[in-house]
């Protein structure tokens, strides 16, 4: 670890403070929400940002309650293990849940947060892929005033979002799953549940009543390309026709052959997109499983 160079500190204790703190500081200061990520970047001497805005103090955001439609509505500094843990999440959109379960380790989603995990934009997120297939909206604040945008509008590349400054995300709207779907998260990580993810895949599947033919199909790759990826070549084939093991093979084949990971000290592209169709493979059966009420 490196020694922490100088940097001004704000805590502000109301929203509409925080977001007067980040148009004024600009690029000069970034928020803090869990810290997990930051800090540990800021300690390895990765990056240095003049300013920290603490956001930890401010009311409202740690919220997980029913939206006015069907879904909930999760405040941006929700832990990750509050999220695991919420039984509204669990019942409504229970592969958000999963998702969570498998981020870093307990300790780390204690203290983690989902508005922090989603705006550090990384390509290796685990919670992005879920938010992308269950449909989930951004709730965002700044000094034009509120707007909310789907989760897929939010990335321009690696840790970069549309975000402009001042602006802060609040809260996550996610749709409650239809009758008759079933989705899952699969990641791929060298230890289990304490690194970051080589590979993931989320999917969701709703079946139209014909049997086993999909309705609605959605899937999403983490860590095999610069932004969380949406595999909709995967999608087509999933919807072609009866979902039986042979075109679920070739939907996996697909997936894989959509990503285009790099290959780095963890792993090689080529292990990543193997293990990425073995994922997705996986990932589609359990899916077809729960939709079916398995």
């Amino acid at each position: 670890m490196k020694k922490l160079r100088p940097f001004a500190y704000f805590e502000p204790s109301t929203l509409a403070e925080a977001i007067e703190i980040l148009k004024d500081q600009g690029s000069r200061a970034v928020p803090l929400a869990g810290g997990t990520d930051l800090l540990v970047r800021m300690k390895r001497g990765e990056i240095h940002p003049p300013g920290l805005v603490n956001l930890k103090r401010i009311e409202g955001l740690r919220e997980i309650k029913k939206g006015s439609k069907k879904g909930a509505d999760i405040g941006a500094l929700t832990s990750i293990s509050a999220v695991e843990q919420s039984s509204l999440i669990q019942s409504s959109c229970p592969v958000l849940a999963q998702a969570a379960s498998l981020l870093g380790s307990p300790a780390i989603r204690n203290m983690a947060t989902l508005g922090g995990n989603v705006g550090r934009a990384s390509p290796a997120s685990d919670m992005i892929p879920s938010l992308i297939v269950l449909g989930a909206s951004v709730m965002i604040d700044g000094p034009r005033g509120k707007k909310g945008v789907g989760i897929e509008q939010l990335f321009l590349g690696p840790g970069k979002t549309i975000l402009s400054s001042g602006e802060v995300i609040t809260s996550f709207f996610v749709p409650e799953m239809e009758a008759n779907t079933g989705a899952a998260y699969l990641k791929l990580s060298r230890t289990a549940g304490m690194d970051c993810c080589l590979a993931g895949v989320a999917v969701l599947l709703t079946l139209s009543g014909k049997k086993n033919e999909v309705s609605v199909a959605r899937v999403a790759l983490s860590a095999v390309a610069p932004i969380p990826l949406r595999a909709k070549k995967a999608e087509e084939v999933l919807l072609s026709g009866p979902l039986d093991q042979e075109r679920i093979n070739e939907a996996a084949r697909v997936t894989a052959d959509e990503a285009s990971p790099i290959s780095d000290l963890r792993a090689s592209a080529s292990y990543r997109k193997e293990m990425l169709r073995v994922f997705a493979q996986r990932a589609f059966s359990a899916a077809l499983k729960q939709a079916q009420g398995g």
